[in-house]
Order: structure tokens, then C-alpha cells, then sequence
């Protein structure tokens, strides 16, 4: 809750949000590792055999989790392997980015089953259309699915800038210039689903967490390049929000002082010399009549960029430095800060030419960090398969689900099933 100029109250744990953690700890692990037993989750996760017991036997119960299999324990009772009932509900995921919106149906267990994909133009960009895009997005894939729309047992939404998940609104939305907007009081005038809200640096951040890099680490920072530049954060296997949940700003802070204007307002963000109109910006400068530039189109250039990237051409060698020279300067900045196990660049950008820029970002930063630091951090590209930010989204999705499971509500997660028990 926030207070007198911004001030936020701090709060203490309570034994709901503990049971909340405890089952979403529980069910990562199954995500991460497969089917298990009670007694490797509870040496994996931390957590007393007693308390997972417990956590398994309440979501056993609601159907979200079966017994999978049995396997020998080596005298006395077979254990039995747990694993996600992907039929227990269904989440949707929603990506919201600056040039598409992106909808995704998922089982329990994080399988996509349906997708739908719109482009999002400058003139679409306000609040009313983007909720257009989604109600329509949600209505196909439920479509596509063929499932009850009462068995959606979440939504979650990823919404670039700043966004208070807590009040579900947008708080600062530079690419879009939304500043203090309702979001998902919008939403749900439209929507008759529970609803969850938090951004691109967040979500995925939190698929690399439990489907990609972080299933080797628990200390990793993912860069997001894209329109706008993020960093999401995780350490020890949590992610960091902050106490506003702005962790992660990293695109906005400044690597040159006074130097370009930034989009947010400000001079010498990483974001205005890293992001893809920084990127363009500098293919204009370099060759203002190059045939690779296409003003109103940044995923044409980038591709086009990409594909001359390939044939060695000149001037894209030197865009893809002077971008490297910066983005590598903010990566040494990030390692000598929070000295993560592995560092993972992902967004539509590294996908275009994000093997072209690693080598060049990595000799940078091994200039500015110390070598016993840099040897310790992985730098590489993100192998995510899919849209990971629509599948964290998701996950934020399952989290209000779990959490609210054996709570009363208009949306009951807790209504009767099958036993999942063998």
C-alpha cells in the first residue's frame, strides 16, 4: 500500500502468503525437474518433508497435481511420482508489446494449445484499442481450443514500463506515453476472468527461471531488447521486483552522461543507444540513404540489417559495433553489480541479430569487469522456444491460481474435481 509521496508500507508475511510460497515452490519444481517424489522435492526446494507432504496432499486434492507413477523406494511402500495435471485448468497468457499483441491458451502444465498473434500500430496504441486486441485475442484461442470458458482459471498480462501489479495499473509506459492508466480495470470491464498484471522484464525473466537458463542457475539476469531495453533479475531462484516493482529498469539508466535523449525524457539511457530506434538511429547517421533503413519499420530494417550482417556488408559491420560498444558497457555494469551466474540476451532483436552483436558485447565487457568476475558470468543468447514474456505472463497467471485455491470466490479455482490420487 502506498503512502505520502510514494512512500510503500512495508508488510509482514502472513501464514496465507507462506502457504501461497510453499505451494508455488512446490510446483516449480515439478516443472523444472519432471515428475517427482515427495522426498527429492523436499531435498531440492529446502522445504521440510513435513511441509511438502502437506502441499502435496492440498493440491493432490484439487486436482492439480496426480500421482504419475510408482517406483521402487528400496523397501517399504512404493513412492509415488508427482507430476502437473495439465487438465486441471487452462491459463492464457498476453504479451503486449510495442508492435504486436500476442495471446497464447496453455494447459496446467505451461503447453501452449493455441495462439493468436495481431500487429499492434502506433495509431492502435491507446489503452481502449489495445483491450480490443485482447478481448478478441482471448475470445479466438478459447475458440481454437474448444474449451469452456469457464474452465480458464487465469489471465495474465505483460504490459511494457512500470506497472503496479497490485492495483493493476499502468504507471509509466514510455513507448506507449501512458502515464497512471487503469489497465485492468479496462480489462475486466471486458473480461469476466481473473486477471493479472506485471511486464515484459518480469515474465521473462521468469520463463528463463523455470523453462530456460535458470533451470542451470539461480543467479541470472535477462536482458530484454526489443522498441525498449530490460533487464529482469532473479537471485536465488526469486525474482527481484523492488519495493514499487521497478527492479529492473536497466535500459533507463544513464551510461552516457548528457548524452541522446532518451524516449522516458532523459539523456544517456542504455536504452537510446542499444534499443532498435537507437539501432536505426545509428544506420541513419552512418548511411543516411542506405537501402537497409526503413523509418516506419523497425522489424524490416532489423531483418534487412540481419540479412547484410550475413553478407558482410560494411556499414552494417559498423551499426552492429558502435551497438555492441554500449551494450557491452551495460552488461560489465550489471556483472560487477549483482555478479550473476549467467547473463541471457533475448527480445525480438537478439533474435534478429543477436549472434552478430554477443562476440562484440562480450569483448566489451570483459574490458570493464574483473577477470575472476567476468569468468564466473555466462554471456549468451536466449534458446527459449516460443514467446517466453506470453508464457511467464502465464505464470503469474498460474501463481493467482494457486494461490487462491480453497479461497471462496466468483472465480472458484476450488471447485470439486476428480480425485488425482491413484
Amino acid at each position: 500500500m502506498s503512502g505520502p509521496q510514494g512512500q510503500v508500507a512495508m508488510t509482514r508475511r502472513t501464514s496465507r502468503d507462506i502457504r501461497r510460497a510453499n505451494r508455488f515452490e512446490v510446483v516449480r519444481h515439478i516443472y523444472a525437474t519432471g515428475p517427482a517424489s515427495r522426498q527429492e522435492i523436499a531435498a531440492e526446494s529446502g522445504l521440510s518433508f513435513a511441509t511438502v507432504a502437506t502441499v502435496v496432499s492440498e493440491l493432490l486434492d484439487f486436482g492439480v497435481l496426480r500421482e504419475s507413477s510408482l517406483e521402487d523406494s528400496g523397501g517399504g511402500r512404493p513412492r509415488a511420482r508427482l507430476a502437473v495435471n495439465p487438465r486441471r485448468g487452462w491459463l492464457i497468457g498476453v504479451d503486449i508489446a510495442e508492435t504486436y499483441v500476442q495471446v497464447e491458451l496453455l494447459d496446467l502444465a505451461l503447453t501452449v494449445t493455441a495462439s493468436v498473434k495481431e500487429a499492434l500500430h502506433p495509431e492502435d496504441n491507446q489503452p481502449g484499442a489495445v483491450v480490443d486486441h485482447i478481448v478478441a485475442g482471448i475470445d479466438a484461442v478459447i475458440g481454437q481450443a474448444g474449451i469452456p470458458r469457464a474452465d480458464v482459471v487465469g489471465v495474465g498480462v505483460s504490459l511494457p514500463g512500470q506497472v503496479d501489479r497490485a492495483g493493476g495499473v499502468s504507471v509509466f509506459a514510455p513507448n506507449f506515453s501512458w502515464q497512471a492508466v487503469p489497465f485492468i480495470d479496462l480489462l475486466r470491464a471486458r473480461v469476466d476472468l481473473p486477471l493479472h498484471l506485471d511486464n515484459p522484464l518480469k515474465a521473462s525473466t521468469v520463463a528463463e527461471l523455470w523453462f530456460g537458463a535458470g533451470r542451470r542457475a539461480d543467479d541470472i539476469v535477462v536482458l530484454t531488447i526489443g522498441t525498449g531495453v530490460g533487464a529482469g533479475i532473479a537471485i536465488g531462484g526469486s525474482l527481484i521486483r523492488g519495493v514499487t516493482n521497478c527492479a529492473g529498469e536497466w535500459g533507463h539508466t544513464a551510461i552516457v552522461l548528457d548524452g541522446r535523449l532518451c524516449r522516458c525524457g532523459n539523456r544517456g539511457c542504455v536504452e537510446a543507444y542499444v534499443g532498435a530506434p537507437a539501432i536505426m538511429a545509428q544506420l541513419r547517421d552512418l548511411a543516411p540513404g542506405s537501402r537497409l533503413l526503413h523509418p516506419e519499420d523497425q522489424d524490416l530494417t532489423l531483418t534487412e540489417l540481419a540479412a547484410a550482417l550475413g553478407d558482410g556488408d560494411e556499414v552494417a559491420d559498423a551499426v552492429i559495433d558502435e551497438t555492441a560498444r554500449y551494450l557491452g558497457v551495460g552488461i560489465a555494469n550489471l556483472i560487477n553489480t549483482l555478479n550473476p551466474a549467467i547473463i541471457v540476451l533475448g527480445g525480438w532483436v537478439c533474435e534478429r541479430i543477436g549472434p552478430w552483436l554477443l562476440p562484440a558485447a562480450r569483448a566489451t565487457a570483459a574490458r570493464h569487469t574483473f577477470d575472476r568476475t567476468l569468468a564466473a558470468t555466462s554471456i549468451e543468447l536466449s534458446t527459449f522456444t516460443g514467446n517466453p514474456v506470453s508464457r511467464g505472463a502465464a505464470t503469474f497467471a498460474l501463481e493467482g491460481f494457486l494461490a487462491e485455491l480453497g479461497v471462496p470466490s466468483r472465480h472458484d479455482p476450488s471447485r470439486p474435481v476428480a480425485s488425482a490420487r491413484r
